[in-house]
């Protein structure tokens, strides 16, 4: 039986459990600043830092099978009267994230068994009635998932799955639906007794077993929660009044047309488990994840590309390279020793300025403040800044870095702009603002829209996107004006041969020296480092699985940076010795085409991997994924073209140019 694809959270460890090896990926821990809470059975004067009541907050609800969130009351589930909202950082709310207080409410170490939380009652006469009812079934048959949190930790789902072992789902279904063929949806399939055909089962009753640690030997002034699990199961409650949690479960046939009562109702179990240590208790679900052997095969898969790479570019430096430098510096010698061949005959032309230097220089720009934005971000996960129990810490770290980086990116960009010889800095400073953030802000707003119509809690309030409108123009924009004229301040950079006034004519090529073959095998080799770690990140994304080894990716970042300069800077070399000179865009182009196979890449994934359904749920996916591949071309071709840069600078300022 396969294991069912469950909506899971991202979180962050540090470098250090990475290098600690496979054993250490299973264990989590804490940073300071998370301060614990405390719990104690009663208030009590002496401990003022003990509460006695916990509170269940529910999240929004999403579905492997749709790209459509949706927040906890568009289902109708039950309320409480005065619903709080915690305050959501910009992370959150970028992420459709919806969290909010429940009537579930409990006093620690209390037991309850069978508890009422409320009716609903739907008549299908009543238009109103039968849209919610609607709306339920069609979130059963999509398979939505609940999502609680308790004391920050989220509430899991922990069942058995082929391979004899236990895998812990911080979310559960809200029923299952099997339909007129018999087939059953993964949540049916736990449970025997779902077997009408065309039937929908419920989860109206849940089981919550909240495990504690009780502190006596740590001298803490209460318990602190360890654990909270979830069975959900389905109860067809006759008497409201008098709730026995047995019997058969609460069936909606899909084509009823009589009044459906739904009663809601949970038991609570408290177990005390003095094993688990507070700062690891997410270690039970970290160590259902079966990617740790994985990963690790994705690192040596990546280190023997980079090994590959980096002895071709050694041969090349020291051997071929060194060689030809040595023959070309023989002044004295023979006249046909000094005769100049190869990449050395170009040397007038090789730093002739590119058509469309304008747009080159925009994209180093943004490219510069994009590599910048990832590195800092990454290496502060690693480092532990971004707390794994601060959701939204990771999108929101990233989002501020972006709007204060606009200085780099108006600099990198207005220095280029002028080696280039351009006039029009206006222009540039002004593309450089607006030309690649409008466009991910343009495909943004547009699916925003999409899930405004939809209703889905993932669409962006109005007054958030006045405020990142805010925070690009009032800080960004000038902050990008304020590095470029940095940047036009400064002298442009010298290169170390002067280029002539005619351009020369470049020879015949043959087919792998050509700009189109040469740009679509650049990008095949970084690509082949990053596949395995996309494949985690593209389920993370869209099948909800748990990400948490953000020490793996930072050491694949790492080595995508090393892989990109090393094939840019081979297949430059072998053009310049094809006597081929137009490099500064065919750099770019050739670590940046990796953005198109991770486009091909998440195209296969979208039909090989995912269940969605629907014309907008098809249009969010690849609306989102443009964004993705912008960003990532941008990222890379600005890493290939300064590796390049730096190398085609470097050989010709070591040879003698008469």
């Amino acid at each position: 039986m396969a294991r069912p694809r469950r909506l899971t959270r991202s979180w962050l460890l540090a470098l250090a459990l990475v290098l600690g090896g496979p054993a250490a990926l299973g264990r989590a821990f804490y940073l300071p600043g998370l301060a614990p809470v405390s719990f104690c059975e009663t208030p009590q004067e002496d401990k003022p830092g003990c509460k006695s009541q916990i509170e269940l907050f529910v999240n929004r609800l999403d579905s492997v099978e749709s790209v459509l969130p949706y927040e906890y009351d568009a289902f109708d589930f039950c309320q409480e009267k005065e619903e709080k909202r915690p305050s959501e950082n910009l992370g959150q709310v970028l992420f459709g994230e919806r969290i909010a207080s429940s009537p579930y409410k409990f006093m620690f170490n209390k037991n309850k068994k069978c508890q009422k939380v409320c009716l609903k009652s739907y008549d299908p006469k009543d238009a109103k009635e039968k849209v919610k009812l609607e709306f339920l079934k069609k979130g059963m048959q999509l398979n939505y998932q609940h999502h609680w949190i308790i004391d920050n930790m989220p509430v899991t789902w922990c069942y058995d799955v082929d391979d004899g072992q236990k895998y812990c789902n911080p979310g559960f279904p809200i029923g299952c639906f099997v339909d007129s063929d018999g087939r059953e949806k993964d949540a049916c399939i736990f449970n025997s007794e779902f077997n009408k055909r065309n039937t929908f089962y419920l989860f109206n009753h849940v089981e919550i077993t909240i495990t504690y640690h009780s502190g006596k030997e740590e001298n803490w002034p209460g318990a602190r929660l360890v654990a909270a699990r979830v069975e959900p199961r389905s109860y067809k409650h006759t008497d409201i009044d008098n709730l026995s949690c047995e019997g058969p479960p609460m069936e909606i046939p899909a084509d009823s047309t009589n009044k459906v009562d739904l009663i809601y109702s949970y038991s609570v179990k408290f177990v005390e488990d003095n094993s688990i240590k507070w700062a690891s208790r997410w270690d039970y679900i970290l160590e259902s994840m079966p990617h740790t052997n994985i990963q690790w095969f994705s690192i040596m898969n990546s280190l023997v590309i980079v090994l590959f790479l980096s002895g071709m570019v050694a041969m090349i430096l020291l051997r071929t390279l060194h060689k030809d430098i040595a023959r070309y510096n023989q002044m004295d010698s023979s006249e046909d020793a000094q005769e100049e061949f190869g990449w050395k005959l170009v040397h007038g032309d090789v730093f002739r300025p590119p058509r469309k230097g304008m747009l080159l220089s925009v994209f180093l720009g943004q490219g510069t403040q994009i590599f910048i934005m990832t590195f800092i971000t990454l290496f502060l996960a690693c480092l532990g800044f971004l707390s794994p129990a601060n959701r939204g810490a990771l999108m929101t770290c990233a989002v501020v870095l972006w709007v204060l980086l606009g200085t780099p990116a108006g600099y990198v960009s207005a220095r280029m702009y002028k080696t280039f010889r351009g006039e029009k800095w206006k222009t540039n400073v002004l593309l450089t603002a607006l030309l690649c953030p409008g466009i991910v802000f343009a495909d943004f707003f547009i699916m925003n829209l999409i899930l405004w119509v939809k209703g889905s809690s993932a669409a962006i309030p109005f007054v958030t996107l006045v405020a990142v409108l805010a925070m690009w123009f009032g800080i960004s924009v000038p902050l990008t004006f304020v590095g470029a004229y940095f940047g036009f301040k400064e002298k442009p950079i010298e290169h170390p041969v002067r280029t002539n006034q005619i351009p020369r004519q470049i020879p015949e090529q043959s087919f792998f020296t050509k700009p189109l073959p040469g740009i679509v095998m650049g990008g095949i080799l970084p690509f082949g480092c990053i596949f395995i770690q996309l494949f985690f990140i593209l389920n993370s994304i869209w099948s909800h699985q748990m990400y948490y080894m953000f020490g793996f990716l930072f050491l694949v970042f790492i080595i995508l940076l090393i892989t990109c300069s090393e094939a840019t800077v081979l297949l430059c070399y072998f053009h310049l010795c094809a006597e081929d000179y137009h490099w500064w865009w065919r750099s770019f182009l050739t670590s940046s085409f990796t953005a198109v196979y991770l486009f091909i890449y998440a195209v296969h994934y979208f039909f090989s991997k995912l269940q969605i359904t629907g014309t907008a749920s098809t249009i969010l996916y690849f609306g989102y994924t443009m964004i993705m591949v912008l960003i990532f071309f941008l990222f890379t071709g600005t890493i290939g073209f300064f590796a390049c840069f730096w190398f085609v600078s470097k050989i010709y300022s070591v040879v003698k140019v008469d």
